[in-house]
């Protein structure tokens, strides 16, 4: 009876114990002023410091005593829509986005990538003029991708608002992020300038890294 009685209190405290997944701020991987000028100080910390942590408080609120409240962030972005999903697609989307960048970055990618670009679009400058066209006239606020599908085929996207590749089976390799929000404090309402510069940002090994042959 009393080995009874322990192992019931054991499984009440276990369970009182489990917690939801709870979803942090992406850590950045360089100083707040890395970036500078493309990206400034100020921006970022607007825009992840801000913004980011709005939509991963959002997302935390919302999953709570939902199916969401222990599943993995790409799992929401999967299967979930409305508020969840726009917060679930903002929080994944700038975690990409974020970690793209680099003080050091810049140039033009190289290995398989670089081969698969030049295969797609003719050669690296051909691609760079597309996937700019696209983020600079995509209407109001969104995400343009690079992305690869299942059969490892390259193309550029655009995408309203949360919207992103992972809801429709795609892996993003590149997203520039084209939300007011992202560019204003620096850029005012100058979009094309501010996608012209985050060209010399990029660091295309971790580009690289999400691609596979």
């Amino acid at each position: 009876m009393k080995k009874k009685v322990i192992l019931f209190l054991f499984l009440v405290l276990t369970i009182h114990n489990i917690k939801a997944m709870t979803f942090e701020l992406f850590k950045l991987p360089y100083a707040t002023d890395a970036l500078a000028p493309v990206i400034s100080q100020q921006t970022i910390e607007l825009h992840h410091g801000k913004h980011l942590l709005a939509y991963v408080t959002n997302l935390n609120n919302l999953i709570k005593g939902t199916k969401f409240e222990n599943s993995t962030l790409e799992e929401i972005v999967i299967n979930s829509d409305g508020p969840i999903f726009n917060n679930a697609g903002q929080v994944w989307n700038h975690e990409i986005y974020f970690a793209t960048f680099s003080a050091k970055g810049g140039g033009e990618p190289t290995g398989a990538l670089a081969e698969a670009i030049k295969a797609s679009y003719g050669s690296f400058e051909d691609f760079k003029k597309e996937f700019s066209a696209a983020s600079v006239s995509l209407f109001g606020s969104g995400w343009a991708w690079l992305v690869q599908d299942k059969a490892g085929k390259l193309s550029i996207t655009k995408e309203s608002n949360a919207g992103n590749p992972l809801k429709s089976g795609m892996t993003a390799l590149l997203g520039f992020d084209v939300w007011e929000h992202s560019y204003y404090v620096d850029y005012q309402n100058r979009r094309a300038d501010h996608i012209n510069a985050l060209w010399s940002i990029i660091d295309w090994k971790i580009v690289e890294s999400r691609y596979s042959k």
